[in-house]
């Protein structure tokens, strides 16, 4: 049987109400390490609040019941002191003595948004970044007991950092664990407070689409051969297809249709915005014309292998994994500074920004530029229309109005003699 701890001041009704009515609560017994009773006192019936340590040398505090000052206890939201004592502890602990019931907490939340991407066959790695950034004490801290202004100074801390698009994405990651966790709890009920708090930064979706001239690409390719053979085929494929290097690695030996005048790959979609149909989307393919030359290299790296084996590997046989930036972006600076360009600008991504900006600037539909680099039409508008009239002058002349000039004058002029 638990042990009940005395507290004078604060056991009977009596007692309690001789206090004086104040915002504070007062202070109570603790109950077990890191675990204490406190009372509020209040014109109605007071409030039982917990005080419980947050293991990283702060502590954080919930109302979690009504005293039973002038009514009796029904055993559920009103409690004796005696009763406040057992639910304090078992919020603080959960029930017998596991956290299955224990507020759920920040660090908690992105373990539990980790599983949940896994399962949905999505990127782990969105619930991983935030935690690189989150303090100790809001990592610690009950998603139930976050306010707006916790979260904004958080967010606002990260400014000069990082560019604010990433910090946009990194609240956005943090928002989603946030809101699962609010799924699966019903006492957290602060949805506002991310929603608030983690709002956007305003003048931050700026693309930074650094488009790369033909000479330019072709260089990050040759270098990059240099470097290593197999990165080398993965920087071709890329700057051929315009995917995305999430999308590439995933690309399977049985993906490869060769054909000695039009071959193709069969591109695994991004799923970006597939919510919970992802690990759906992911399965989905669509195809992506190469070149014969590409075609030859893939030919030689798939020879002899399974057709469910990946395409592209790592030069020790392993695969490229689900962030492949992690594995290869060393390399990327070396070649971006051998090519005379600046790693702080150009990365990875520069060779689809240039591919689609080539396929528009070649006059392709932008409804078909849009499906061979999976987007859409209104992204592609939207983050290359400025590239398309920065680089289309020798395009967009010939349609201009050319106004009469004194030879088209004098030929008007002249009149056919009857013969």
């Amino acid at each position: 049987m638990a042990r009940k701890v005395s507290f004078s001041a604060l056991e009977s009704r009596s007692a309690r109400l001789r206090l004086r009515i104040r915002r504070r609560p007062y202070s109570g017994p603790s109950l077990a390490r890191g675990i204490m009773l406190l009372y509020r006192r209040n014109k109605t019936n007071g409030t039982w609040v917990l005080k419980a340590s947050d293991g990283h040398g702060a502590y954080w505090t919930k109302g979690f019941a009504l005293a039973d000052d002038f009514e009796d206890s029904d055993g559920k939201s009103i409690l004796t002191f005696y009763e406040a004592q057992d639910a304090a502890k078992r919020l603080a602990r959960g029930e017998d003595g596991s956290t299955d019931n224990a507020p759920i907490t920040i660090d908690s939340a992105l373990k539990d948004y980790r599983r949940d991407l896994i399962s949905r066959n999505a990127n782990p790695y969105n619930a991983e970044h935030p935690r690189l950034h989150l303090t100790g004490a809001l990592l610690s801290k009950p998603v139930a007991l976050l306010t707006a202004a916790d979260l904004k100074k958080w967010r606002d801390s990260l400014l000069g950092t990082m560019a604010p698009s990433t910090i946009n994405r990194t609240c956005r990651c943090l928002c989603a664990a946030l809101a699962l966790a609010a799924q699966h709890d019903e006492r957290i009920q602060n949805r506002q407070a991310w929603e608030v708090g983690l709002a956007g930064l305003p003048d931050a979706q700026e693309a930074r689409n650094v488009v790369l001239s033909d000479d330019k690409v072709r260089a990050f390719v040759r270098v990059a051969y240099g470097l290593d053979h197999q990165f080398g085929l993965l920087s071709d494929v890329l700057a051929v297809t315009g995917a995305r290097p999430s999308q590439v690695v995933r690309l399977r030996v049985e993906d490869f249709h060769d054909h000695p005048l039009r071959p193709k790959l069969m591109m695994p979609k991004s799923a970006k915005g597939g919510g919970r149909n992802r690990s759906q989307k992911k399965h989905e393919r669509y195809s992506v014309p190469i070149t014969v030359q590409l075609a030859a290299k893939l030919r030689e790296a798939a020879r002899g292998r399974a057709s469910d084996a990946p395409l592209l590997l790592q030069s020790d046989g392993s695969s490229w994994g689900d962030n492949p930036g992690l594995n290869y972006h060393r390399d990327v600076d070396k070649v971006v500074t051998a090519i005379g360009l600046d790693p702080a600008d150009v990365t990875m991504y520069c060779l689809r920004h240039s591919s689609i900006v080539r396929m528009l600037l070649q006059n392709v539909p932008i409804r078909l530029v849009a499906s061979l680099h999976n987007t859409s039409v209104a992204m592609v508008e939207r983050n290359y229309s400025r590239f398309i009239t920065e680089h289309s002058d020798d395009i967009s002349r010939r349609a201009l109005l050319q106004h009469e000039g004194p030879q088209t004058a004098v030929a008007n002029n002249v009149v056919a003699l009857v013969s």
